[in-house]
């Protein structure tokens, strides 16, 4: 199973990078650019993940795939 991973905006104005299903952030920071790498940093270290990164009002921007069983390009 792929381990999912979240880039949110924070109510304070700060970003964080969190696990799905996690207690606290696994990364935290004042930029969104600095929490997505090092959010990605985690993410490639692990055998199937994926970063879901948001935009400012909470709204999905785009979705990165890392490690094996990436569907994309589906068999056809």
């Amino acid at each position: 199973m792929r381990k999912k991973y979240h880039v949110t905006q924070k109510p304070d104005g700060s970003w964080a990078g969190k696990a799905q299903g996690g207690q606290r952030a696994s990364v935290v920071g004042s930029t969104k650019a600095e929490v997505m790498q090092r959010t990605i940093d985690i993410a490639k270290n692990k055998p199937s993940s994926q970063v879901i990164i948001h935009k400012m009002d909470g709204k999905f921007q785009e979705e990165r795939t890392y490690g094996g069983g990436d569907p994309y390009p589906p068999r056809g």
